[in-house]
């Protein structure tokens, strides 16, 4: 049976999503070509060279597409990052995000604190019923694969210290694209040894 916590992520989720509407498949053989500049920092095939740039293999196209069409209109800010795609056509950008979707993670080092993946595990599989934190998994699925036709990202296997930057920017309002506001709701309830935990536990995901 579903805790509570776990119920009411799966209920904000079906209420606040909205499929996106209008995005044609890309090309992945041009998004290799396309996304030579992007593989500076996230890798050949999507596994990134640093902590602190995200992995793009195996994520949603619809989840990149946005990231991207945010970081174009402003709604989502990075000094790099909005310089770097400032340029690109809309199909230039589903071609990158189709070629990205189709790689695979690859291994990584990660915590191997028993009781710090299992505190993870816990509030991302149930939440935290105490403080009104919804589990994880009712938008990102019990596996961390997220959900393509809402825009949730796929976040297993991704890089950890990426991961608490995310949670803390929500939860400072430095990042502000998120559906609804759901996410900085969402972090603002969390302490940070919880996004600690949830980060590591989501990096031991394949």
């Amino acid at each position: 049976m579903l805790s509570k916590s776990s119920l009411f992520g799966v209920f904000i989720c079906a209420v606040f999503t909205a499929p996106p509407a209008g995005w044609a498949k890309g090309d992945a053989a041009a998004g290799k070509e396309k996304s030579q500049v992007c593989q500076g920092c996230h890798g050949e095939n999507g596994n990134s060279y640093g902590p602190d740039w995200p992995n793009l293999a195996a994520q949603h196209p619809s989840y990149l597409i946005k990231q991207i069409r945010n970081f174009q209109e402003g709604t989502r800010t990075n000094e790099i990052m909005n310089g770097m795609v400032a340029g690109l056509a809309q199909q230039d950008i589903e071609d990158i995000a189709a070629y990205f979707a189709s790689q695979s993670l690859e291994p990584q080092a990660v915590e191997t604190d028993v009781e710090i993946i299992k505190t993870g595990r816990k509030i991302f599989k149930g939440g935290n019923r105490y403080t009104g934190v919804p589990a994880c998994a009712g938008c990102h699925g019990p596996n961390g694969a997220g959900n393509g036709p809402a825009a949730f990202p796929h976040l297993s296997g991704q890089k950890s210290t990426y991961t608490v930057k995310t949670l803390k920017d929500f939860q400072s309002n430095a990042r502000a694209n998120d559906i609804n506001e759901i996410m900085r709701n969402i972090a603002a309830k969390l302490t940070d040894s919880e996004i600690n935990a949830v980060a590591a536990y989501l990096a031991t995901l394949k």
